[in-house]
């Protein structure tokens, strides 16, 4: 440290597009959050107002939706290979309580994502896609469209169910999406790779050693600018 202040190498970790595609969903998720609840609990329909009123979240919501399932589905694409799962994840499940009190150096090294990471991934992926099957089952002017492409059309009691699996998916989604902004935040050095698109060394070190290890092994790292005195 050639000027008294230490000097970190940062490792990228997101694109730019991926960044983007990846607050897009955030966004877009927390719209949908807000004008569901809108719609799902009477005391909550103030909440509207946010969007314009009831009639215009009567057919925004659906927009949203849309929105989200085809953003949500770049994720997917962009990220699933490195979210399958591995054995060091049973490793890193079975010692959940030296993660819990951050003691790392018991724990296997993991990729880009940990086990945690891959749960909130798959999770989301199959509510998503739940309430997007659910959604369309619930909006008149889509229903319209499927009658007109298909010739089906539900029946009441298939509009019931769809609403019931609806309202259930969407409190499990927002539970597993206060778990995942939680653990943005307590794990520290989360957040910048979402924002700058890099960590640092030693956040890659401590939480994704196995993948810091095969960046630095392809050159992917940024080592800091250090003006001369």
């Amino acid at each position: 440290m050639t000027d008294g202040r230490k000097q970190h190498i940062r490792v990228p970790r997101y694109s730019g597009s991926a960044r983007i595609n990846h607050w897009i969903v955030a966004i877009t998720f927390v719209l949908l959050l807000l004008s569901g609840l809108s719609l799902f609990v009477p005391a909550l329909f103030p909440l509207s107002a946010l969007f314009g009123g009831g009639r215009v979240v009567r057919w925004l919501h659906p927009m949203l939706g849309l929105i989200l399932a085809v953003a949500f589905l770049g994720l997917f694409f962009r990220f699933f290979w490195q979210n399958l799962p591995e054995f060091t994840d049973l490793v890193w499940l079975r010692r959940i309580k030296h993660v819990l009190a951050a003691e790392d150096q018991y724990l296997p090294e993991i990729g880009k994502y940990n086990p945690g990471q891959k749960f909130v991934f798959w999770s989301q992926f199959v509510l998503v896609g739940t309430l997007f099957i659910t959604g369309v089952g619930l909006w008149e002017q889509g229903l319209g469209y499927v009658r007109d492409w298909t010739g089906i059309y539900p029946t009441i009691e298939v509009k019931r169910l769809a609403a019931v699996i609806h309202a259930v998916a969407a409190v499990l989604a927002i539970a597993i999406w206060i778990i995942h902004v939680y653990a943005a935040i307590w794990v520290r050095g989360t957040l910048s790779g979402m924002t700058r698109g890099s960590v640092t060394g030693g956040y890659g070190w401590r939480h994704h050693r196995k993948w810091l290890r095969r960046e630095v092994a392809k050159g992917e790292i940024e080592r800091p600018k250090v003006a001369a005195n």
